[in-house]
């Protein structure tokens, strides 16, 4: 039935589609390294000629693997790299129409400038009036015209940067991958790099696939970004897209600054977070559906009178940005903001918030509570995890031992241990998500398992911890 207050329902409005002639293919690509585990999980991705394409996300996320995959130094385990059309999935790199900028140049320190960039041409025997030209050209294309004789040692990390361009668009690769080329360069003069980047690729007209954990330079530089995280793609799309439409909360925390908090989805337009309702522009969620909900720091219009606020609070911190403040707003709820303006309020001033429909982003929750397989086990017990979990046992004797079931803990009944030995299982914290009045923790265990915590407690990334839940706290059913 069509609650009331909600205004009529509309259609889902659908991600736009990508189409047109595919450079690079990557088709459920899986690579598993000697010690089990999988650096890249079923990674599919189509590149169109010409175009930016940024892979973003934390270290050991895969990026890196999935580049040298495309430009085979890497072999998949599993899967299908097309280039043009073509199968190079077993294609040794030389003979890959691509190029790659490593993060380290590995410029020849013997060689001069001019003989770096010729380096590969030489290899290939051109001749020598045609490397001339075409050296020439790359450099004027990087901007180290005159430098020729120079010994890269003597270079600035942007001019080596640049010479390692030079050397590998030389060649006129179809494809030119870049692994976080500009990682060991100062803040200024990587912006600049930056933007070096941009127009060179806009003169050369070929595809570049750029590898960084930067979120700046990402949005900065890219068509398109790839975000990654343990091996998955979480999201593609335009840096818009990206930043105001985050698929998941890894996306959200990831991309920039976020408020991220947990809601009740309404109906259409509608979602009540905080404790209040909020009119919004998301569709197709369902109604009284549990919903994520993504306000950006600089979304958050702060009114002087609080009364005329959607949402009240005051000022704990105030921190001057250079081109804004930022400010940490705590409600009356004990609910906590990240608020971004160009104009001061300093910590005690009492304030409303003001939140546009169109600025509240809905995402659907990933899971709501930890569910896992398991079997009941003597003594009322239930194996899951690969521990053996006391069980309540008025719960315990609705099943025979041999059982298997599904096992479910809500995240507010995991109890996480300073001690290690006080707990039922070990692991440590392996990701943190704070939702405005509480963290959202992700422990994986020492056998590899994943447990999601609610808790108010502080911990930090790659904390040890001991898992406890009560046998009141464990629901089973059976299979």
């Amino acid at each position: 039935m069509q609650n009331p207050n909600c205004p009529a329902q509309g259609n889902v409005a659908s991600q736009p589609q990508v189409s047109g002639d595919y450079i690079i293919e990557v088709k459920n690509v899986f690579k598993q390294f000697e010690d089990g585990k999988f650096a890249l999980n079923d990674v599919s991705l189509s590149v169109k000629k010409g175009e930016f394409v940024t892979i973003l996300g934390p270290s050991g996320c895969g990026k890196t693997t999935l580049l040298r995959c495309i430009a085979g130094f890497q072999v998949a385990s599993s899967g299908d790299i097309l280039l043009k059309g073509e199968d190079v999935t077993q294609t040794p790199p030389y003979k890959r129409p691509v190029n790659t900028v490593f993060q380290k140049y590995a410029l020849f320190p013997h060689l001069n400038v001019f003989e770096n960039v010729a380096f590969g041409l030489k290899m290939k025997k051109v001749e020598k009036t045609t490397i001339a030209k075409k050296v020439k050209a790359a450099l004027k294309m990087a901007n180290l015209t005159g430098y020729e004789d120079r010994k890269v040692d003597t270079l600035s990390g942007g001019q080596q940067q640049r010479v390692a361009i030079a050397r590998a668009i030389v060649n006129e690769p179809e494809v030119l991958l870049l692994d976080e080329p500009l990682s060991a360069l100062d803040l200024k003069m990587r912006h600049d790099m930056q933007i070096e980047l941009k127009e060179l690729h806009d003169k050369l007209g070929i595809t570049f696939i750029y590898v960084t954990h930067d979120q700046e330079e990402a949005l900065t530089l890219s068509d398109r970004v790839v975000v990654m995280s343990e091996g998955e793609i979480q999201q593609i799309g335009t840096p818009t897209d990206i930043y105001n439409e985050p698929i998941n909360c890894f996306v959200a925390d990831f991309i920039g600054e976020s408020n991220i908090l947990s809601g009740t989805m309404i109906c259409d337009r509608k979602v009540r977070f905080c404790g209040h309702e909020f009119d919004c522009v998301d569709e197709g969620f369902g109604e009284m559906m549990p919903v994520d909900v993504v306000i950006r720091p600089e979304d958050i219009y702060i009114l002087d009178n609080p009364e005329k606020g959607q949402l009240q609070g005051e000022v704990q911190s105030c921190i001057f940005k250079g081109v804004h403040y930022e400010m940490r707003v705590l409600t009356p709820d004990h609910f906590e903001f990240l608020i971004q303006d160009y104009h001061e309020f300093l910590p005690g001033r009492k304030i409303g918030m003001l939140v546009k429909p169109e600025d509240i982003q809905i995402m659907k929750k990933e899971r709501l509570f930890n569910t896992f397989e398991g079997e009941i086990v003597k003594n009322n017990k239930v194996n899951f995890l690969e521990a053996d979990w006391d069980l309540d046992p008025e719960v315990a004797a609705q099943f025979e031992p041999g059982d298997k079931v599904r096992v479910e803990v809500e995240f507010a009944d995991v109890d996480l241990q300073d001690y290690e030995e006080e707990g039922t299982l070990t692991g440590e914290v392996h990701f943190i998500l704070y939702k405005g009045d509480h963290y959202h923790l992700t422990i994986r265990t020492d056998e590899g398992y994943d447990i999601h915590v609610n808790t108010q407690d502080v911990w930090d990334d790659g904390d040890r911890v001991g898992v406890v839940i009560l046998p009141k706290d464990i629901r089973v059913s059976k299979l």
